[in-house]
């Protein structure tokens, strides 16, 4: 594929098909294939790809299922998500997936693993967990065993071992991912009318579906095409968009704020596909690898633990100055206790660097996007009032 509409097609197919047949149709196609779903953030997808598996992310139903009988297992007064992800698997829409991996989120994440495995039994479900001591002789060798278990609990499915070859390999392929998605997170930076954020999201969301190869080359494809097309420029201001790392705001929110006047340059979400700042060696002990990896060069977000309170929100200081950004929108989903309860301490640290910001609150099925759109144009506005002056 050469050319961006039909690249970008693609991939809202993918994101509207919450029967996941792409994933289905790769397991079909050869026998004793796996999928293993895992839910947002981050989870060691190089295990899953060398265990043979199709690592599939779980996003939760969006807004385009009507939540039914999830509503009947968590309380009103939580996120949506762990809803209508029971929702999916309830209606059989996840009845081809092996495994199911939680990662640690938040308290309700941890919750829904244990009811996936009461609901579930014949899936292999897992909570897991990382590190809040960021030494390597202790949160590392802590990781490490985390790894380990994951790695034999995926290699008894797989039905032989999982070899210090077969996942260097993997680390390989995810290290070109990886850099291929921060070319594309980089191009947006430097030319925004050219990869609108709504794209970018579709493409890099296309990854949670698509096995690593074919995404792989489906970013190249993009990026070849976004240059070789020349866009119109808007007057738009620039901004970063934070809060959105778990629970995802619906496509049309995204839209509204490219529309309201913001070019989105930097983002939190899918963050399991840049979680990693770098390449991760491939040679040497590919668990220990991963684990350092995690410690000492990995995103920053409200669910992972901050070994330095001095360091708090300074990663969105330094996205804005990165990026030429001229504020932050916080985007919090409702009820995201990581994300709500975090926003105080990182808007102090932006007044105190002098970016403006401003702050709202969304689900995944939110549908009336105008005050959305009105309070981001205000803001985008307003922006340029004070550049101006």
């Amino acid at each position: 594929m050469t050319d961006t509409t039909a690249i970008i097609d693609r991939a809202t197919a993918l994101y509207e098909d919450l029967n996941f047949n792409s994933a289905r149709q790769w397991k079909a196609a050869a026998a004793g294939r796996r999928v293993a779903g895992y839910m947002p953030i981050y989870v060691p997808r190089e295990l899953l790809h060398a265990a043979d598996m199709l690592p599939l992310g779980i996003v939760g139903g969006g807004d385009q299922i009507e939540v039914i009988h999830g509503d009947a297992y968590y309380q009103s007064y939580i996120c949506r998500i762990p809803r209508s992800t029971i929702e999916l698997g309830v209606s059989g829409r996840l009845d081809f997936v092996d495994v199911m991996l939680f990662p640690s989120i938040c308290d309700v994440i941890r919750n829904l693993s244990g009811m996936w495995k009461l609901m579930f039994p014949n899936v292999y479900s897992r909570y897991f967990d990382v590190p809040q001591n960021y030494r390597d002789d202790i949160g590392g060798n802590f990781y490490v065993n985390e790894l380990e278990e994951l790695r034999q609990g995926l290699a008894e499915l797989r039905g032989k071992p999982i070899t210090d070859a077969e996942l260097n390999r993997s680390i390989g392929i995810y290290n070109e991912n990886r850099r291929l998605v921060r070319a594309l997170y980089d191009y947006r930076v430097a030319e925004p009318w050219q990869a609108p954020a709504s794209e970018v999201y579709l493409l890099t969301r296309a990854g949670l579906v698509l096995p690593v190869e074919e995404h792989s080359q489906m970013l190249r494809d993009y990026l070849a095409a976004a240059r070789a097309t020349p866009r119109p420029r808007r007057d738009n201001c620039r901004i970063v968009l934070t809060g959105a790392f778990c629970e995802q705001p619906p496509l049309n929110l995204i839209k509204s704020l490219e529309l309201s006047g913001c070019y989105v340059v930097d983002d939190d979400l899918l963050l399991v596909t840049r979680w990693l700042l770098g390449d991760v060696p491939t040679e040497g002990d590919p668990l220990r690898n991963l684990a350092s990896a995690f410690l000492h060069h990995s995103e920053s977000t409200a669910a992972k633990y901050e070994p330095s309170q001095a360091e708090k929100g300074q990663h969105l200081v330094r996205a804005v100055k990165r990026t030429g950004a001229e504020g932050v929108i916080f985007a919090a989903p409702s009820f995201c206790d990581p994300a709500l309860l975090e926003r105080p301490m990182l808007q102090h640290v932006l007044s105190a660097a002098n970016i403006p910001y401003v702050a709202f609150k969304y689900a995944e099925n939110s549908g009336q996007m105008q005050p959305i759109r009105e309070q981001a144009g205000t803001f985008a506005d307003s922006i340029k009032l004070w550049s101006a002056a």
